[in-house]
């Protein structure tokens, strides 16, 4: 997978432009860039608010899905998540929907000691649990959660890498992958839950954002996070609090070795994903 191009410089002028057309009352805040990841541009607004600005055209629905699904999700959910409070709408200044989101003040989770995560790996559970209901038949399409394991490229993707015990990476995702599939119902996702996306403060889970890869499905992708976000105990923690059987865990086992392996392949442009890679993978293989 090639890292995608932004198709769209979100600039502080550009999102001070949409501000006065658009939410004229909010323009005058104070205004500093917060980040950029493969879909969006983060722009902090204020004390309390983000500008939320995708980047490039394949990221526009993903937004799209927030404002329409978020507010609809939230209020049964036992943890904030950034649900939009202003709607930007596209123009002649930008071409896609946006949205004015809250600014948790907290940590992301891969910014924490791995132990200290264990501390609310319970909380997790719980968001889980609240969260993984039978999504109805209008619930976001997406082709890459949600779905049986990705089979296809992994033996590609390590071949590029320097990983070492790449055979045997190989080999456990192969045995995992051939766990049962998934027969239940589809499931209301997150999407992807990694610790980049777990905000932390005081030593508890304060936020769980970025809903863009929104959907329904196996809930197998979403349960990746046990390895890709805590230790052994965490991740008892973590399962202790969920009611999946042995199969829906082994294919999170294989999915969080695919996304692991994901996570390593851009390091000039998302070096943060790294070390969530590398770590995903030392817990795979050692459970």
């Amino acid at each position: 997978m090639a890292h995608p191009v932004p198709e769209v410089d979100v600039t502080d002028t550009l999102v001070r432009t949409l501000l006065n057309e658009q939410h004229p009352d909010l323009a005058e805040r104070p205004l500093s860039w917060a980040g950029t990841g493969w879909d969006n541009a983060l722009w902090r607004l204020g004390d309390d608010l983000a500008a939320r600005l995708p980047v490039r055209a394949a990221a526009a629905p993903l937004v799209a899905h927030e404002q329409q699904w978020l507010p609809v999700l939230a209020p049964g959910l036992p943890v904030d998540v950034p649900v939009p409070v202003r709607v930007g709408t596209a123009s002649s200044t930008y071409p896609w929907a946006w949205s004015v989101v809250p600014w948790f003040d907290a940590v992301a989770a891969h910014h924490t000691p791995v132990a200290e995560r264990s501390a609310w790996a319970a909380h997790l559970a719980e968001v889980f649990l609240a969260l993984h209901r039978p999504a109805p038949g209008n619930a976001p399409v997406n082709p890459v959660r949600g779905i049986p394991v990705p089979r296809d490229r992994l033996a590609e993707r390590l071949a590029t890498l320097d990983v070492p015990d790449s055979d045997r990476i190989l080999e456990r995702f192969r045995d995992l992958a051939d766990a049962p599939a998934w027969d239940g119902a589809a499931l209301w996702l997150h999407g992807d839950p990694h610790p980049a996306n777990l905000l932390v403060q005081g030593g508890a889970l304060r936020a769980v954002i970025d809903f863009g890869d929104l959907t329904s499905g196996d809930p197998a992708s979403d349960l990746a996070t046990a390895w890709l976000t805590f230790d052994s105990d965490g991740r008892e923690a973590f399962r202790q609090g969920l009611r999946y059987d042995d199969a829906t865990w082994r294919r999170a086992r294989a999915w969080a070795l695919h996304l692991a392996v994901m996570f390593l392949l851009h390091p000039d442009e998302h070096p943060g994903l790294v070390p969530i890679g590398l770590h995903g993978l030392s817990q795979a293989l050692s459970d």
